[in-house]
């Protein structure tokens, strides 16, 4: 199939029993049919992924043949429960944790809320004093000034040109008042890696709590918490492929944390609130799937993003990478294009069919630019011209090519029509 050409696009469900929708609902051996009018090229994995079909048929029965209340004693109920322990288990397996420190949420923002809020009262007689990063996402950011509010104290440790903290400043940051440091695995952004397990470390040497919001990172690089001294951790699963609206945390036995929601006894009465069955099931198999394939899936993805980040550097003047070249995540790639705005080559590359970011998604509606690219140093004319590029499996080098040759041609476009270009190119030829 060549680029704009137009596609259809099906999805079967089939069967009985507990692998399909039951055979006395409408919706058996339905065929969905998705038709789009030209090619789409999907490179914002970062916001988020498809939900792998095989989690999709996991989840169906709990919708409508399985949908007893984990909490009620009858069988369906008790089938219902089985299921969510069993998701339990391959989350803890694929971060090296046990069962019982996982516990289920509604994303990666309640989860990063629920880590923060939860240590900082219940551990408030020993300190009042958090530490995060400049460049944290705004799930981390936005409730530590909410705590800052509630009488904390919040430092911000700022991050070098490739949005990387240093363990030096960590250390000179840590008081006898501090009970907990929450620094980002990979950036949202950027996808610059920190150097988690020395911050593990330092934590640890010093008594202080440490949580990584690994929501980026899970599916994306190998994570064993105990290794890496890790006694909090963030995920969602719609950023490896599973359902949107389901995330977990991860609480290292004996940590002191609040409850953060009230009401039932669920989640070890650390978390009320009616499970999520559906959800939780398929992040159970989603990140069972995405553990299982790590490997030959990141090294597949870096392959391509290596080729086309490769390509616009070598090709299309300029330009600049923002992160660290080769300690990132494997298929982000963010680049700064001089004399441009960033939200024109969004919307050229949207005709074209080539789904992109200019940053994070849940700050896409902002003109504000980037706080990550700001922090890092990048003047915020440059910040305004970024583009991120997130790529994943489904992603080929047909894609590679065309998105290439897509934005090159964006971007002589825009320039063409920016003033600023024309005085730069003045500017050269006076010089010459």
């Amino acid at each position: 199939m060549t680029p704009g050409q137009a596609k259809i696009k099906q999805i079967t469900y089939e069967g009985n029993g507990h692998d399909a929708i039951c055979s006395s609902c409408p919706w058996t051996n339905t065929v969905m049919t998705i038709m789009a009018s030209q090619k789409m090229v999907y490179m914002d994995h970062s916001a988020t992924t498809a939900t792998d079909p095989d989690v999709v048929k996991a989840m169906l029965p709990w919708f409508s043949l399985m949908y007893g209340n984990p909490s009620s004693l009858y069988k369906i109920a008790l089938e219902s429960k089985a299921a969510i322990d069993d998701a339990r288990k391959k989350v803890a397996s694929a971060l090296g944790a046990e069962p019982e420190e996982i516990y289920f949420t509604s994303g990666g923002t309640e989860s990063d809320n629920w880590a923060l809020v939860g240590v900082a009262f219940a551990n408030r007689k020993k300190g009042d004093h958090i530490i995060t990063s400049a460049i944290e996402h705004h799930a981390v950011l936005h409730i530590c000034k909410y705590l800052e509010k509630q009488g904390f104290k919040v430092t911000y440790l700022p991050v070098d040109k490739d949005g990387r903290i240093q363990i030096d400043d960590l250390r000179a940051a840590i008081t006898d008042r501090t009970i907990l440091v929450s620094v980002m695995f990979a950036n949202n952004e950027i996808g610059t890696i920190q150097p988690v397990k020395e911050i593990g470390s330092v934590c640890r040497e010093r008594g202080v709590l440490f949580h990584t919001d690994a929501v980026q990172a899970v599916g994306n690089l190998s994570i064993d918490v105990a290794e890496m001294k890790i006694d909090l951790l963030s995920l969602s699963a719609h950023k490896f492929y599973g359902p949107k609206g389901v995330g977990a945390l991860y609480i290292r036995k004996g940590v002191r944390v609040d409850s953060y929601m009230h009401g039932g006894a669920q989640e070890r009465r650390k978390r009320a609130g009616t499970e999520n069955v559906p959800g939780i099931v398929g992040l159970g198999v989603a990140i069972e799937k995405a553990a299982q394939n790590i490997d030959n899936n990141v090294s597949r993805i870096r392959s391509l993003r290596d080729k086309l980040l490769d390509k616009i550097l070598d090709e299309i003047p300029n330009t600049r990478l923002n992160g660290d070249r080769n300690d990132r995540l494997p298929g982000n790639i963010n680049i700064s294009f001089q004399f441009i705005e960033g939200e024109s080559l969004l919307l050229l590359l949207d005709n074209a069919g080539i789904a992109a970011s200019t940053g994070s998604a849940c700050s896409s509606g902002s003109l504000e630019p980037s706080h990550v690219l700001l922090a890092t140093g990048l003047p915020a004319e440059i910040a305004h011209g970024s583009l991120r590029l997130t790529l994943g499996v489904e992603n080929t080098d047909e894609d590679v090519s065309y998105v290439f040759d897509e934005i090159k041609k964006a971007v002589e476009r825009l320039r063409v029509m920016s003033p600023l270009y024309a005085d730069y190119i003045k500017a050269r030829s006076c010089n010459v």
